[in-house]
């Protein structure tokens, strides 16, 4: 699931800001973008992501900006004194003149930057920025999941209501496919060599080969245990997925032995429930 979180930290002469964007992941997979005075607090940082949020695609930015006269920047001067006769002796070889200073700052290894120390003052107003921006980030991803679980009852409570419309239709299967088999029997058979007996034995056999009663139980079963699952505490993306695979054995277990046009399309719609409810369902393994 998605999430997002921002932090600012205002301190003398810096502000220094911390930003976690969240997408979904199986894994935890966090990308950790610092400056270089704060790489010995990455192992730290990562420590504290895996906690908080536990797994996502994680974008974890901390910046610093500098105000007022301070900077950890620094000018490499002989470096630049160095480029400047260079540049000079260059130019007045091929006669050119040159505006030499702006060109020269920009080479390599001209402005260097300066190690400083991390106050620790300073680091505990970052934590607290960190662990700000990550409990947000993390809320904001219950909020998105609060919104999933109520589509996910709503969807599968339309399912359990499409199986119970089915049962109105699947009693009056029987004396239409009575009425059928009789009419082909008439058309193809000798009526006086016709025994109802037998008849009657073969139909009671078709009928409990078109029987769903076994499916709409165990399907009820599935659907009251999604819902269980729904509301247990923890991750339960993975065992939703596996009951949504049971659900859609059952369903597709009644469309074959439907034979009955009704049944079939409250099926179709069973089927188109249980469909979105899957790819919602990404969103959250």
């Amino acid at each position: 699931m998605t999430g997002f979180g921002k932090a600012i930290v205002e301190l003398p002469g810096k502000k220094i800001t911390v930003e976690v964007k969240s997408l979904n992941s199986k894994q935890l997979d966090a990308s950790i973008k610092i400056p270089s005075t704060y790489k010995d607090k990455e192992l730290e940082i990562r420590t504290e992501i895996t906690k908080i949020l536990e797994r996502g695609k994680i974008d974890f930015y901390l910046t610093v900006e500098i105000s007022g006269d301070q900077s950890n920047y620094a000018i490499n001067k002989p470096l630049v004194l160095h480029y400047y006769k260079e540049l000079k002796s260059l130019s007045e070889e091929v006669g050119e003149n040159a505006e030499l200073l702006p060109s020269i700052l920009k080479m390599p290894d001209v402005l260097k930057t300066v190690r400083e120390d991390i106050d620790e003052e300073e680091w505990r107003h970052v934590q607290v920025a960190i662990a700000d921006a990550l409990h947000q980030a993390d809320r904001f991803r219950i909020e998105e999941g609060a919104l999933l679980s109520k589509d996910f009852e709503h969807r599968i409570e339309l399912i359990r209501k499409y199986m119970n419309d089915v049962t109105p239709f699947e009693k009056a299967r029987v004396p239409i496919i009575r009425e059928r088999l009789m009419h082909d029997i008439s058309e193809l058979a000798d009526s006086s060599k016709f025994d109802p007996n037998r008849f009657e034995q073969e139909l009671i056999y078709y009928i409990e080969k078109l029987d769903i009663t076994e499916e709409k139980v165990r399907l009820a079963k599935h659907i009251d245990y999604f819902l269980n699952t729904l509301n247990e505490a923890g991750s339960q993306g993975k065992k939703l997925a596996f009951i949504t695979q049971e659900l859609g054995r059952e369903i597709n277990t009644m469309g074959s032995k439907a034979n009955d046009a009704d049944i079939q399309k409250l099926v179709v719609q069973m089927k188109d429930e249980l469909e979105k409810i899957k790819e919602q369902l990404m969103n959250i393994l």
